[in-house]
């Protein structure tokens, strides 16, 4: 079945009829509305996992209508926005959001990650502290990596490896502060060491400019001709106009 016939027989299965204890309307009940609300919302967050953003705005509207402080629906919207290059109106749905449910580390970590992507690095970095204050949150290792790269764009280098290794002590599958320790521990010239993250990295994650280029670095400080030769062939065959491929060549 396709989402659009499944989700509208969710929300038609709650909304119409009546409840086994007689002929009450479920909407003018407390769980009869929940129930609809979260119908609402997950119907929502089905067209944006469809790249539907339009169309999900209608369900978690009426998702508000119903819960006009449902943090859940004002989430779900603020990513709707976000999506849809609107920022002001992403950061109101954000703030709702957290005035209902201000410690949902999903929340504060998605929160940090638009302010992120809107350049407003500081405030993202608190949003990622509060989000790291919950031990118990399974996705904490992503926070930390999130606060080191955010460290990095405020120029706190010595922060940001800090965070990027409580990221890994979490989980050492995480491809972007693997990059970013090999990064860092070959500017420190502990390259033993970049090394070994950088085949971590490689092993998890497809490369980029900026990896292919570290890489053919390390090959060659480990005189690794052949590896490195084939790490700078990438680079001219797939990104031939990234200024990793420029550099890769002012370094033969």
């Amino acid at each position: 079945m396709t989402l659009r016939p499944a989700l509208f027989l969710l929300i038609a299965g709650l909304l119409a009829g009546c409840v086994s204890t007689g002929d009450v309307d479920p909407m003018r009940t407390d769980k009869g509305r929940e129930e609809a609300r979260d119908a609402y919302i997950q119907l929502g967050i089905g067209y944006m996992q469809h790249g539907a953003s339009e169309r999900a705005k209608v369900p978690l509207k009426q998702a508000l209508e119903l819960d006009p402080s449902s943090a859940d629906a004002h989430a779900a919207l603020a990513l709707v926005f976000q999506v849809e290059m609107e920022p002001k109106l992403a950061d109101q749905h954000f703030r709702k959001a957290l005035s209902s449910r201000g410690d949902d580390p999903r929340l504060l970590n998605n929160y940090g990650s638009f302010l992120f992507e809107q350049e407003r690095y500081q405030e993202a970095l608190e949003q990622y502290q509060k989000a790291a204050e919950d031990n118990l949150y399974p996705e904490r290792s992503r926070v930390f990596e999130n606060l080191g790269l955010t460290a990095l764009k405020l120029k706190q280098r010595e922060q940001a490896k800090t965070y990027f290794e409580r990221s890994l002590r979490l989980n050492s599958r995480q491809p972007k502060a693997l990059l970013e320790m090999a990064s860092i521990a070959y500017e420190d010239r502990d390259y033993v060491a970049a090394r070994r993250y950088y085949t971590s990295y490689s092993a998890l994650s497809e490369q980029n400019p900026r990896s292919l280029l570290l890489g053919a670095r390390l090959a060659k400080i480990f005189e690794d001709r052949d590896l490195a030769a084939s790490l700078g062939l990438q680079l001219k065959r797939f990104y031939p106009g990234a200024p990793e491929y420029q550099q890769y060549l002012s370094e033969q």
